[in-house]
């Protein structure tokens, strides 16, 4: 009998994996020449996105390191540079500035509303004070306690 032992050597495992995804892809392309082309045409344009992702993550785990070339890699008829068309993931000025843009937006909006409420607090004390300079008041109301609980139930 013999005995089953788990601990298997990395560079074993590794010729493993690499022996079984050399049967898969044998499999794959031997019954590949059975197969529509419509079928085979969403296949290969499907492998191509893959290699494409794939391509994309290797470059940001490489920039992750810290790598700063830009990797330039051939997928089938398309050419990814680090993370597509605005290179280096997209993380240029423009991006930097739309992801500001709402942050300014918001203090905008606040700083708006608080000039907003200082102008209606001028405007209710204006308008008490108008009334009170038009009105033909005696000067010793102003200082009786109840005058300002008067104006209070007048503001409501």
């Amino acid at each position: 009998m013999k005995s089953t032992n788990f601990s298997t050597p990395s560079a074993e495992l590794d010729a493993r994996v690499t022996r079984f995804g050399l049967r898969v892809a044998a499999g794959l392309t031997e019954r590949n020449a059975a197969l529509p082309h419509d079928v085979s045409e969403r296949l290969r344009f499907a492998r191509e996105q893959a290699l494409a992702r794939a391509a994309k993550a290797r470059a940001a785990s490489i920039a992750v390191v810290g790598s700063a070339a830009p990797a330039a890699v051939q997928v089938g008829s398309t050419l990814a540079l680090n993370g597509g068309p605005r290179g280096a993931g997209g993380n240029g000025l423009w991006a930097k500035l739309g992801s500001a843009l709402p942050l300014v937006l918001l203090l905008a909006g606040l700083l708006l509303m608080q000039r907003g409420q200082v102008n209606e607090q001028i405007a209710a004390a204006a308008e008490v004070d108008t009334a009170l300079l038009s009105d033909n008041l005696p000067p010793a109301a102003f200082s009786d306690p109840g005058f300002a609980e008067f104006l209070r139930d007048g503001e409501e």
